[in-house]
């Protein structure tokens, strides 16, 4: 054990390098998005202000949807940092540091410490896990905790008594997961748990895994909450209380499909069970032959090992999530708590390899896979070099909404959490040749070299290259999001109102809050809604008490014309159908960025 020590700690450190330059150097751009970013951003910093860490609040509304335990983590980061942008994002951050420990922590414990080094790796650093931090949702946590369940559960079964602090370890895991986004962090683990014991005929192990106390523990973590959130919020005439919307509504109606209001989109299913393949890159390339290797067949035979019970459970966890979400309302995130299991599958199937001889069939399995991703990754990272040479140069200070192509915001492809980004066409490409420059390099070099290694029979220095192309990658896909940023935030809109406010203007939003809910967030200044009083709003509008901030036509017409200052935010697209509503009234120009405007009834000199 005195020999591993070395690398652990070195494994360890490599891990954590990496996770603070690519994490960690993201922390601070672009600004918050409007949207889910922001809503929940500014959730917590209402939650500071009114001294309230029961129940959440959004621009003075009861925000009764979610669960609480991210809202309390970017909280105390307020609470300890101010209100800054990396502030809001670092328990999230901290979040998928966790993940990758965590991954790495049961990779070693079950399979070896090089398996937990590569599955580590998968888990932290593919395109998935990524691409959904970069905006404030909980779904990493959701894979913390479930790795976490899982491990402790295995701890389990590899001792004659189970110990009190593996089964209320499980408890506890399972407790802070419903706490992170409901009943679903109990049903992953418990699901998993459950299709492996009744497969390998071992139901009597639940008997042996102290359920009272590890269900007391589970429940003096989640009860208080979910109680005080009741008690605060009971129903009030004709508007249900919170158990009726957070349990009923948010859960069982969801995943049916009738959710009230119904403001979602739901993706394709062949699309989210392909997304995996994304999400995953390009630890994808050696999907296959890891799922090849868990022995569904024989599942009694397999769980005879740690190795094989491990595999079994993390194969039950992967599918569960899918099939469970494959007959709800999709979004392409949901699978994000799927890809851990599947990375600690990979990252096994990888240190396999590296112990098999050079001539084996694990070795030329592999270099399949290289000789594919290679052809794919030159030709794609060929493609991003020759777009990049031969885009026209953007104008100096272009606007990037008026290069991008109109699109109506019903059409399918905004289902997709990032839809907005199909909308890139040439014309916008000439802001984006330094990204697609580092994009095609990164992806043509890296999926080459690792394809030579591989052939080399070089298998550790092949990962190690996959590691540091996705590295590359992901921050050529950061400084895209920067660039992108203006069409997904009205930072710079808000702005130019706090530059000219003064107290007693109105900030009104045309539309659903969430379209500018950045102007709030940076403002302070809570905000008026003019025909939008749906989405995350609609529930939480109907309490006695919630502010009466939701104008009709004509009650924004009289308002324009009062003796307030008044600061309208609007999409370019929606500018004529406002200024037919105002009618003569006189209407300035504030500002204008990324395809929004601000528009006031009075000139600012």
């Amino acid at each position: 054990m005195s020999s591993e020590r070395p690398r652990t700690r070195l494994y360890l450190m490599a891990l954590v390098v990496f996770w603070a330059l690519v994490y960690g150097g993201s922390l601070f751009q672009p600004a918050l998005l409007d949207d889910a970013d922001s809503v929940h951003a500014e959730a917590a910093k209402e939650m500071l202000a009114r001294h309230d860490w029961v129940t959440l609040y959004v621009n003075g509304i009861r925000y009764l949807e979610k669960a609480p335990l991210m809202y309390w983590g970017m909280a105390a980061s307020f609470k300890m940092f101010g209100f800054r942008d990396w502030a809001a994002r670092l328990p999230l951050a901290l979040g998928v540091l966790g993940l990758i420990l965590a991954v790495f922590g049961f990779g070693r414990r079950h399979f070896g410490e090089t398996s937990g080094f590569y599955s580590a790796l998968a888990a932290g650093f593919a395109f998935g896990p990524y691409l959904f931090t970069r905006f404030l949702i909980p779904d990493v946590f959701v894979a913390l905790w479930l790795v976490l369940a899982l491990d402790f559960f295995l701890r389990t079964l590899d001792e004659p008594h189970p110990s009190l602090a593996n089964c209320w370890g499980l408890g506890a895991a399972c407790a802070l997961n419903v706490l992170t986004k409901g009943l679903i962090g109990l049903i992953f683990p418990l699901a998993a748990i459950g299709l492996f014991l009744l497969l390998t005929g071992n139901l009597k192990h639940l008997l042996r895994m102290r359920i009272l106390s590890s269900t007391a523990v589970f429940l003096a973590i989640v009860a208080p909450w979910h109680i005080l959130a009741g008690l605060r919020n009971p129903t009030q005439g004709n508007v249900r209380g919170f158990f009726w919307f957070y349990l009923v509504n948010e859960h069982f109606l969801r995943f049916l499909g009738r959710r009230l209001p119904r403001d979602y989109g739901t993706v394709p299913l062949a699309l989210f069970w392909g997304l995996i393949l994304v999400w995953l890159f390009p630890w994808t390339s050696f999907l296959p032959q890891a799922l090849g290797r868990v022995a569904l067949f024989r599942p009694r035979e397999a769980a005879r090992t740690p190795a094989g019970r491990a595999a079994l459970v993390l194969f039950f966890a992967s599918l569960f999530i899918v099939f469970f979400f494959s007959f709800s309302t999709r979004q392409e995130y949901y699978v994000i708590p799927a890809l851990p299991p599947l990375a600690l599958l990979v990252g096994d199937w990888l240190a396999e390899e590296r112990r098999a001889p050079s001539e084996s069939a694990l070795h030329r399995s592999a270099l399949i896979s290289a000789r594919v991703l290679g052809v794919i990754g030159a030709a794609a990272g060929a493609a991003a070099l020759f777009i990049a040479a031969r885009v026209p140069s953007a104008p100096p200070g272009a606007d990037i909404a008026e290069l991008l192509r109109a699109a109506p915001r019903e059409s399918a492809q905004y289902a997709l959490s990032l839809g907005h980004f199909l909308d890139l066409n040439l014309r916008v490409m000439g802001l984006f040749r330094g990204q697609l420059v580092l994009f095609g390099l990164a992806l043509l070099l890296g999926s080459v070299l690792h394809w030579f290694f591989r052939a080399r029979r070089k298998p550790a220095l092949g990962n190690v290259t996959l590691a540091a192309m996705t590295g590359f990658l992901l921050l050529a896909v950061h400084q895209g999001l920067v660039g992108f940023s203006p069409m997904l935030t009205s930072k710079q809109l808000a702005d130019a109102i706090q530059r000219v406010y003064k107290a007693g203007d109105i900030i009104e939003i045309n539309g659903e809050f969430e379209g500018a809910s950045t102007l709030t967030y940076y403002t302070g200044v809570p905000s008026r809604i003019l025909n939008g009083r749906n989405a995350n709003l609609w529930y939480g509008s109907q309490f006695p008490d919630a502010p009466q901030i939701f104008d009709d036509n004509a009650a924004f017409q009289k308002l324009w014309s009062g003796p307030n200052r008044v600061f309208l935010w609007t999409e370019e697209e929606k500018k004529d159908a406002v200024l037919g509503v105002l009618g003569p009234a006189k209407v300035y120009t504030l500002a204008a960025s990324g395809g929004k405007l601000i528009l006031t009834n009075r000139a600012v000199r």
